[in-house]
């Protein structure tokens, strides 16, 4: 993946998005909690580190999860990345 970008992985059942910024990985649920709307497809917000919702433009922490602008108002789930040399693996619940 490119740096600032994002895509969209199902795994174990749920939707994943997972974010690069710079050489760091981020890995959030795919769907905004304002509508069941796909943030892979948002653009990242590399200075904020942050990811907006296409759909009606809410942002999200991607550490935290936490929504940082409305209509959204609850977080999104972030999930534990771990590194194997090239790998990537979402450590999911």
């Amino acid at each position: 993946m490119a740096p600032g970008e994002a895509r969209r992985f199902d795994v174990a059942g749920l939707r994943v998005a997972l974010i690069r910024i710079d050489d760091d990985f981020y890995a959030i649920g795919d769907r905004c909690s304002h509508e069941d709307y796909s943030l892979a497809d948002g653009e990242v917000w590399t200075g904020e580190c942050e990811i907006e919702c296409a759909k009606h433009g809410s942002t999200f922490d991607l550490v935290t999860g936490q929504p940082c602008s409305l209509p959204a108002t609850r977080p999104v789930p972030v999930y534990e990345l771990i590194f194997d040399g090239d790998d990537v693996s979402v450590v999911v619940p």
